[in-house]
């Protein structure tokens, strides 16, 4: 069983990485694509929110890494530090990297041991697993978690027949599945850190339960 208090000492040695390039436009040829500011603020409030080590956002242009230097430390040095306190402690979390191999190998030299790099897709890719097996994956006693996000249309393939590790894509009970890279990031790191909901009506899936879609309203079983 997973316990909160271990699930914090991982989420402690788990990183979030946010790929620029490689990934697909929608045409599925190879780009590198725009850094946007919601991603910087909305992924490092995610990962300071459930306590990782660190968000690398990684592009491999001097200019769109610059970009974002600038918008830190506006928050961090410049006026926005007395506007925003807590803009400014989630803002700690970022680093700012050329290629995901600069970011392996800081984890590495900092953890002492090589990240298990766990690919995200909206597609099923490989053989995905999900995140409670995930959190209970014995590489994790002794590695660093790392994982991994796309933006535009997703990670190459490239990337992702690399990673150790694929997560199951994230499913709502409708066929339409195109989620910001940023909400995507916050279900994930909800599903392998948060802490149970309180109360008695909390409530979790048993391995190979089936899951119900309730209608508003209903209760579940």
């Amino acid at each position: 069983m997973t316990t909160l208090t271990s699930r914090a000492a991982l989420a402690r040695r788990s990183y979030l990485a946010l790929l620029h390039h490689p990934v697909y436009d929608k045409h599925r040829r190879v780009v590198a694509t725009s850094i946007t500011n919601l991603d910087i603020h909305d992924i490092a409030r995610s990962t300071r929110t459930y306590g990782l080590a660190a968000y690398y956002i990684v592009h491999p242009v001097g200019a769109q890494r610059e970009l974002v230097h600038r918008i830190i430390n506006h928050w961090q040095q410049g006026p926005g530090q007395e506007q925003n306190d807590f803009r400014r402690l989630a803002l700690q979390t970022v680093r700012v990297v050329a290629s995901l191999e600069e970011a392996v190998s800081q984890i590495t030299q900092e953890q002492g041991a090589a990240p298990l790099t766990v690919a995200t897709s909206a597609s099923p890719w490989g053989r995905p697993v999900s995140a409670r097996a995930l959190v209970r994956d014995p590489a994790l006693q002794v590695r660093p978690l790392l994982l991994l996000f796309g933006t535009g249309w997703g990670l190459t393939e490239e990337v992702l027949d690399r990673a150790e590790r694929a997560l199951h894509p994230i499913w709502g009970p409708t066929d339409y599945n195109h989620l910001s890279v940023r909400t995507a990031a916050g279900i994930v790191l909800d599903r392998l850190f948060s802490a149970p909901e309180p109360g008695p009506s909390a409530w979790e899936a048993e391995p190979g339960e089936k899951t119900v879609w309730l209608a508003a309203g209903e209760q579940r079983p």
